[in-house]
Parts: structure tokens; sequence; C-alpha cells
């Protein structure tokens, strides 16, 4: 007995929102909408330029790989309440030998913000696991892609780190970086951390804690407090802002860390940072670190101090309540850094413990490192 041909070899998958169904020749169009979406061009490897004859091209791979044995499989994604099932965007498994296959995945604009790829990945790494046996899915994606992120990590899979300049660049430039991930047969398809995207939190009159911003860069000065009062890696500054910021959201996609932007309640300018964050494990736990810095034309207002009091409360408050559930918040200082001491003391630390000569300046001089620390009431 024969196999069926295409489209009857593709097995339709569907948890009641969203349909994988197998392409038809009526998805040219909406294909080549999604290719040439700045989007999809940015963050993919799709023909440049695509027109309907790389749509019909793709199309016909499609159809020979699911007619091959050991072939890629392609699904279209649709929603599943739509009668007409219109195209919204493209999931494949590519087989890598062992039971492990890497995924891949793209949605049409119209397709995007609703949680359909999530649901999508979840059907076609169910049957990888049950229908072929599979043992692992593997997913990768150029650093920064946080909305491709999002998909894998709502869907369980762990993050393996960033690999430098491994992937090719589609444009021409230098390689990327490239995040890697994966899910087994036996793990939960369910997020694995926390992903806290940071609420905005009214101070008072003149503070606002909100999210950061591309455009905040233009608010920045130039770095003018003592090395050991800060990493360098961790300073507000114009140069770095890019790098900066990127890192910052990647460690809240981790569940590692929570940044605010604080910003003028009435101009809405950048005016510093509050943060939350763990140096090991993920803010789903008890304890975290409190972190804060103010441009030097905010300073001497009480900005740091009211910023840290607003994002102490909300760390330490219930999840119930709205807060991040936190029992224990922490800080550490270097004893001659005495703004930073003296917000600490407002907010209601207490110094718990100190490190001797934790830093040695230029001429000579150590100095003791102060370890602070508040508690849920």
């Amino acid at each position: 007995m024969t196999s069926p041909s295409y489209p009857a070899c593709v097995p339709e998958l569907t948890d009641g929102v969203v349909l994988l169904r197998a392409h038809r020749p009526e998805d040219e169009d909406r294909i080549v909408e999604q290719c040439t979406d700045p989007e999809t061009l940015r963050w993919t490897t799709v023909p440049r330029p695509y027109s309907a004859e790389e749509a019909r091209d793709f199309l016909a791979v499609i159809e020979r790989s699911w007619e091959d044995a050991g072939g890629h499989r392609f699904w279209a994604v649709t929603d599943a309440t739509d009668p007409e099932g219109r195209f919204l965007g493209t999931l494949d498994l590519r087989p890598l030998g062992g039971g492990a296959a890497e995924t891949g995945f793209g949605l049409h604009p119209e397709g995007r913000g609703r949680g359909l790829m999530a649901g999508a990945l979840r059907l076609a790494a169910r049957w990888w696991f049950t229908e072929a046996d599979g043992v692992r899915v593997h997913w990768a994606a150029p650093r920064g892609n946080f909305a491709s992120w999002r998909v894998a990590w709502a869907c369980g899979f762990a993050h393996h780190g960033t690999i430098p300049q491994q992937l090719a660049d589609p444009d021409g430039g230098p390689a990327l970086d490239a995040w890697r991930a994966s899910l087994g047969a036996d793990d939960p398809m369910e997020p694995r951390t926390p992903w806290d995207d940071p609420p905005v939190i009214e101070v008072d009159a003149g503070l606002r804690l909100r999210g950061w911003r591309d455009e905040d860069v233009t608010a920045l000065e130039p770095r003018d407090q003592p090395d050991h009062h800060m990493p360098a890696r961790g300073v507000l500054d114009a140069d770095t802002f890019p790098e900066w910021l990127t890192t910052r959201r990647e460690r809240m996609a981790q569940g590692q860390m929570i940044s605010w932007c604080v910003a003028d309640a009435t101009t809405d300018t950048a005016l510093g940072e509050v943060l939350v964050f763990t140096v090991e494990g993920t803010l789903d736990e008890d304890t975290a670190e409190l972190g804060y810095q103010v441009l030097p034309s905010a300073r001497r207002r009480g900005v740091a101090t009211r910023a840290a009091t607003a994002l102490a409360r909300h760390a330490l408050l219930p999840r119930a309540a709205g807060g991040l559930g936190l029992r224990r918040l922490v800080a550490q200082t270097a004893e001659d850094n005495v703004g930073s001491n003296r917000v600490l003391d407002s907010v209601g630390f207490t110094i718990w413990g100190r490190e001797t000569a934790a830093d040695v300046l230029p001429g000579g001089l150590p100095v003791d490192a102060l370890h602070w620390e508040l508690l849920a009431e």
C-alpha cells in the first residue's frame, strides 16, 4: 500500500484555537506579504527580494519535503475558528538525526500578538514526540529576537545560552550571535522561568517607573562616579546603551531581572534606573538584589530614594496583591558611597555584614563593602 501524496500526507493538528494544515496554492499572496514584512526581513533568512516566484518555489519545496520520508515537515498556521482557514504563517520541523529536530517559525503580520504560534509549536512538538518518535526539539534565533524567544519560552524550552557569531547575516554583515534552546520529550510545555515585564509604577507627582525605550538614549549623560561604585557594564551611557538595553531585556526574558526607567512624570524623560535582579537563580525565588542609579543632573533631588522606596514596596508586596512576592531584598555598596548608603538607610535597609578591603582604589587605599537587607513585613 502506497503512502498518500501531498497534501493528504500532511496531518492536520489543532487545539481548537490554532490549526496546522498543509500549505495551499492560494497561500501564495499571503506568503509574499509575510516575507516582505520588515520584521520578517529583520529576523529571518528569506530571499531578498521576495516575489510570487519565490513563494511558488517555497510551496514546491514543501510538497517535495513531505513526500520524502526523511524530509522537513512544514505546516501552515491558521486560526482554527476561521472558516476560510486563511494562511497566518509557517512552522517547520527539520530532522537532525537521532530523534532530534530543529524548529523554525514565522507569522504573517495579521497573526501576531494572539498566542497562535505558541499553540502551533506545542502541537508540532507533540506530534514529533508521539508520531515521529522524536526525543528533542531545538530552537535557535539571532540574539535579540525576543518575539521568537517568547514563543519558545511559553512552550517550556530551556535556554542554553548565546553562541557568538554563529548565524550568517542575510544582509551580508558580520555573523550574528545566536540564542539556543531546546525541549525534551518529557518536559512540561509551559514556561520554566518568570518573564515579568516592568509594570508602570506611579511614584508620586514627580516620578514614574516604566519600561525602557530605545529612544531613552537621548537623555543619557556621561558617567561621573568612581569605578568601584558600579561596574562599567551596568552604567547608563549613551555609547553602550544599545548593548546595555539588550542585556537588560535578555536577563528579563530569562527571569533574572526586572529593570525600570525612572522617568520624570511630567516630561517622561529618563532620570535613572531602579532594578531587582539575581546573580543565581530567578525571580520566582524569595530573595533578590536591589539596584539603582541616577543621572548626574537628577541627583540631590531625592530621585533615588523615592524610586527605590517605591520599587522595594512593589517587590515585597505579595503577588496576589500585584507585587513580586519577594521575602527579602539585599543590596551591596562601597563604604565610601555616601549617597547610595543614605538611600538604602532611608528606604529601611539595615547593614548585616561587611567585607574588609573589598576594593582597592587607584591610590592603593582599601575600601570595605557593606551588605544590606530589607525583609517583607
